[in-house]
């Protein structure tokens, strides 16, 4: 009963992120990018997901990535590299 409950919650959640693909244009500190967005040409501020974390993906400069915006204006999130 809680595991079901607990995927639909999780797939309610996942719905709302808006996922765009973009190109790495700088390389920060603490695995932040900066990414411009390949629709748009806006600059975001991005952080490496977790997983890419725990596997050690590495992302360089140039790299084409896609990214989990915040419905609310924050940074987005690195989910895989393309």
């Amino acid at each position: 009963m809680f595991l079901t409950a607990y995927s639909s919650v999780m797939q309610k959640e996942n719905s709302q992120k808006q996922v765009v693909l973009g190109r790495v244009i700088e390389a920060l500190p603490n695995t932040f990018f900066k990414v411009v967005r390949e629709d748009t040409n806006e600059e975001i501020m991005t952080y490496l997901s977790g997983k890419m974390r725990l596997n050690r993906i590495r992302v360089l400069v140039g790299d084409k990535v896609e990214v989990e915006i915040d419905p609310y204006g924050g940074k987005g999130r690195v989910s895989r590299r393309l």
